[in-house]
């Protein structure tokens, strides 16, 4: 019996792609992103929140680290699960796509991306928090790799995903509640920088062939 366990929480770990260690890095996010929220909500002093947030006018006093901070911290715990559920769906179907170096890059590009189209292209997103536009430049970057890959699920990721896109700049949503743009921003540089890791990697395996 507790074979059989054993060998259940090991398909279990796999189909989620926690295994090899990954849980690890999962956990590891999840811990950081409830922290910062823990020090927003008994932390002394000012609201963790505002310091790190996407702020027009922080970022206009000098407040650049706000580009890539903005999206660590949420509105509340809610926000904070949602965020923390959306990031379990995009692990377990991306997460054996690309190593910690690209994914690492992905985010970063994501992040930055998000926040300086909402700086240049939306001016009247006065401030915005959350993961969910990093989590777009997740998906839309795994959705570029299964695509190179030829994968099974290849055309239902990318119509999914660009029918969500569509579907939120047709019909919107109240602000500061969901900044659709957000998830614009980041799922076009997801697709930009996942077309440049698999055409690199695509490159190198023909090289390595030749």
């Amino acid at each position: 019996m507790a074979r059989q366990g054993a060998i259940r929480a090991a398909r279990i770990a796999a189909a989620l792609q926690w295994d090899r260690g990954r849980w690890f890095w999962f956990l590891s996010i999840i811990l950081v992103l409830d922290a910062i929220w823990a020090l927003g909500v008994w932390g002394p002093g000012d609201s963790i929140s505002e310091i790190l947030r996407y702020d027009r006018s922080g970022i206009a006093a000098g407040g650049w680290w706000r580009l890539l901070t903005a999206h660590l911290v949420h509105l509340d715990g809610h926000h904070l699960i949602l965020n923390e559920l959306g990031l379990l769906l995009v692990w377990s179907l991306f997460a054996e796509d690309y190593n910690a170096a690209e994914w690492s890059a992905i985010v970063c590009s994501g992040a930055l991306a998000i926040s300086c189209g909402l700086w240049w292209w939306s001016p009247r997103v006065a401030w915005y928090v959350g993961a969910s536009g990093v989590l777009h430049s997740v998906m839309a970057a795994g959705t570029v790799k299964h695509l190179a890959a030829r994968a099974w699920d290849r055309w239902i990721l990318l119509v999914g995903l660009c029918a969500k896109l569509v579907w939120e700049q047709w019909a919107g949503h109240s602000q500061p509640l969901v900044v659709v743009d957000a998830h614009l921003y980041g799922s076009l540089s997801g697709f930009a920088v996942g077309a440049v890791l698999s055409w690199r990697t695509a490159i190198i395996r023909h090289q390595s062939r030749v």
